[in-house]
């Protein structure tokens, strides 16, 4: 593949960029040298969006954006952008116009939800306890844990923020299902993708964290997108 996409990794609620260390230390590895992760504020969809936005006119030629849990969400609608090429969702919400992630996690909810517990200052966090158990169960104790400390808590007003434009709807995307996802229902994750009429779908049989834990199948499906789109 002579010429590949830059890449922009966004990461979902209860983490940062640093989540896509194992994905961005493997596309390295296999030439994608343009590589960004955002840092997203999590206030509310529409500023996670225009970070990534800002992200994204920054880079010069084509960009393929990689959207983990809520971070679907994001490149969902920050996928506009005319040099954005293609989308792919690595266990994440990929609402519709009008939909929201809190609404599309009540009509399928999954095992995990009572583990979210919001502060008196209207963030939302995983109890520390139960982090493993519910975002990371198939990860290292030591790595689940530094995952639980160092959590990111979103606005839970965000969980209400709607889709205006979905860009699925008119770039191609891919998607990973993850089979054993206990934050996002994994008949929420197949119904997502079936909609969106992907050019692959690939299943797993992990935890919702599967850009940590099976960090070689996601990069796997990000090189195929990249090589499905720019040759």
């Amino acid at each position: 593949m002579a010429d590949k996409p830059s890449i922009v990794l966004v990461h979902g609620f209860w983490g940062g960029a640093a989540h896509w260390s194992k994905v961005i230390v493997q596309l390295h590895k296999r030439g994608f040298t343009d590589l960004h992760a955002v840092e997203n504020p999590l206030t509310s969809l529409a500023d996670d969006a225009e970070r990534t936005r800002k992200m994204v006119r920054r880079l010069e030629g084509p960009v393929l954006l990689v959207g983990h849990s809520y971070g679907g969400a994001v490149i969902t609608e920050a996928g506009d952008l005319p040099q954005v090429t293609g989308l792919v969702y690595v266990a994440a919400f990929a609402p519709d116009a009008g939909e929201s992630p809190g609404q599309l996690t009540q009509e399928l909810p999954p095992e995990a939800v009572d583990n979210i517990a919001p502060d008196s200052d209207g963030y939302l966090w995983i109890k520390q306890e139960k982090f493993h158990e519910s975002f990371c169960q198939d990860l290292p104790v030591d790595e689940a844990l530094v995952m639980a400390v160092t959590q990111k808590a979103p606005l839970g007003s965000t969980f209400g923020d709607t889709v205006t434009a979905p860009a699925w709807r008119s770039k191609p995307s891919w998607y990973q299902v993850s089979a054993q996802d206990r934050m996002i229902h994994p008949d929420n994750e197949r119904r997502m993708a079936e909609r969106m009429a992907p050019r692959a779908t690939v299943e797993l049989d992990c935890g919702h964290a599967s850009l940590a834990s099976q960090p070689d199948p996601v990069v796997e499906l990000i090189a195929e997108a990249a090589k499905d789109l720019h040759g």
